[in-house]
């Protein structure tokens, strides 16, 4: 009886580091372990109608989304350092054509409205989200955060944090081309 003891208990370490090396190896098997998946992927995009004018011309509505095209909705803020540093970024793909939205995160509008005269105005639309509702409502939890939103208005990808070019041509335009139906 002892010696069958013994036996379990020595099978236990090889048991442990098993369980762990398998829970290990499919967490490193993810695209990027740090980032949430959205269960807005695959949804209709949520409600723009909170959000009000920040420039001259009105603020983004549904309809918007729903317009033909894929769209890239981008939650950015002057105060937002990663922001300032994807700018670029975001202008390149407004200038290759893709209609980008921009949704202003509880900002002043007046250091907004300079953030973009200063580095460019890259946005079709654009909107002021001042309450941070609408980002609620889109499950944002710190800008920036970009969304690919294809031709119907779903969600194909969500995408938080700063892009940079590999995660354009790996992710965003990838999406991009999924949702016009050539991916």
């Amino acid at each position: 009886m002892a010696n069958g003891r013994r036996n379990a208990l020595l099978a236990i370490p090889p048991l442990l580091f098993l369980v762990f090396a398998t829970v290990a190896f499919i967490g490193l098997r993810r695209e990027n372990p740090e980032e949430l998946p959205s269960a807005l992927v695959g949804r209709e995009a949520p409600s723009l109608e909170r959000l009000t004018a920040l420039r001259d011309d009105p603020a983004p509505t549904n309809a918007d989304l729903t317009a033909p095209g894929v769209k890239l909705v981008n939650f950015w803020a002057s105060w937002c350092a990663p922001c300032r540093v994807e700018h670029p970024l975001i202008t390149a793909l407004s200038e290759s054509g893709i209609e980008v939205i921009g949704i202003n995160y509880k900002d002043d509008p007046k250091a907004a409205l300079g953030f973009l005269k200063e580095l460019g105005d890259p946005y079709a639309r654009i909107g002021a989200d001042a309450s941070g509702r609408t980002a609620l409502d889109w499950g944002i939890y710190g800008v920036p955060e970009t969304f690919v939103i294809g031709p119907n208005g779903e969600v194909v990808l969500r995408f938080p944090g700063p892009l940079d070019p590999n995660t354009i041509e790996d992710r965003i335009k990838p999406a991009i081309a999924a949702a016009l139906g050539q991916g």
